[in-house]
């Protein structure tokens, strides 16, 4: 059918309709439908960056996250508004996945990173880190023996201008006196043989300035002590005391052997004094053999008969090999960790991370 309109068109690209050439108006109104068509659709503007950034690494806590979810939100709308919670699902084998999947549908404020397999609870803290915007960003558990409460007293510590604000264990509710004894060894311990001044009773539930976020994200060793690193770091640090709670619910994800495992990780990774103890040792040793030889002879040529038999050999013998099997254990806790370090394979391997991340 011909034009009937008395505007003069020219052929054009399909889907647009003729290319108007006499009315102004319409050729304008051609110009910017075929520049939005050039131009694709819009980018996805980023979101704006966050204050403050939750992380919690989560290991089969399935009954315990909409408890902590509800308590942290409720805190965090009144101490900073402008938030992201950053859930990192560490291989759970029960239905916690689920539960974090089923709460970042309700709230756009709550990202889930879902690793591979469990890596470890330091490791699962290290990729939340890696994931954070906020210019603060606060570590803790998901049992809720990390009050959310205190939440904002480290805020108001970090705006003070304290660049690492961790929270200090003043009481402990719910646990046993052998883990408590052991954890208050443990800090002392630490403490005294390592450069880094570790506070005493500081556990992972920390608030972090970005600055400090940005340097533990360039630390990639495998073997990892987070409250070790942060001390490391530097920065103004202050302590914030707080009554540790009891779990919420479920059975610790901590029991001895990780604990001692922790703890080898916190010693090798911060203090030599281990391989110092074997030279240490190996000395005493030696100075003893030293005053012990003409001791035995003297006693010998006096006919003293004490020492006579295999009896003080053989002890003799399997304290030493004891001495020197000690030594190489040590040598191949540090050997083995610069083992790890040269394979170079990745801290941890996400399966599924938010669409929204950036970057």
């Amino acid at each position: 059918m011909g034009n009937t309109s008395g505007v003069a068109w020219r052929t054009e690209p399909p889907g647009l309709g003729a290319i108007p050439t006499t009315d102004a108006e319409a050729a304008l109104v051609f110009c910017r439908a075929l520049a939005a068509c050039l131009a694709g659709p819009e980018p996805a503007r980023p979101l704006p960056q966050p204050v403050v950034s939750v992380v919690i690494p989560v290991y089969e806590e399935e009954n315990n996250l909409l408890a902590l979810h509800s308590r942290l939100t409720s805190v965090l709308a009144q101490a900073e508004p402008e938030y992201e919670i950053i859930f990192v699902n560490d291989g759970s084998r029960d239905k916690s996945g689920e539960v974090l999947q089923a709460v970042a549908e309700q709230d756009p404020r709550v990202l889930v990173i879902e690793l591979a397999r469990n890596f470890g609870h330091q490791v699962a803290i290290s990729a939340g880190l890696d994931y954070a915007r906020g210019r603060a960003v606060i570590i803790m558990d998901a049992d809720l023996q990390d009050p959310p409460e205190v939440i904002p007293d480290l805020i108001a510590k970090w705006r003070e201008g304290y660049e690492v604000v961790y929270a200090t264990r003043a009481e402990r509710e719910g646990e046993s006196w052998f883990k408590v004894f052991t954890a208050s060894l443990f800090y002392r311990l630490i403490y005294r043989i390592t450069d880094v001044k570790i506070p005493l009773d500081a556990g992972d539930f920390r608030l972090l300035d970005r600055k400090v976020v940005n340097v533990l994200s360039k630390m990639r060793e495998r073997h990892r002590f987070p409250r070790g690193m942060a001390a490391w770091v530097g920065f103004k640090q202050t302590g914030v005391p707080y009554r540790r709670a009891a779990r919420f619910s479920g059975e610790t994800k901590y029991p001895f052997r990780k604990m001692l495992r922790l703890a080898i990780n916190a010693i090798t990774g911060f203090s030599y004094f281990p391989l110092q103890l074997a030279t240490y040792i190996g000395f005493v040793a030696a100075g003893l053999s030293t005053i012990a030889i003409p001791v035995v002879v003297i006693l010998r040529l006096a006919g003293n008969n004490s020492f006579f038999g295999q009896a003080t050999t053989l002890i003799a013998v399997l304290f030493l090999g004891g001495v020197q099997l000690i030594s190489l254990g040590i040598l191949g806790e540090y050997i083995g960790r610069l083992y790890d370090e040269a394979k170079g394979r990745p801290l941890y391997i996400v399966r599924d991370e938010p669409a929204d991340k950036e970057g």
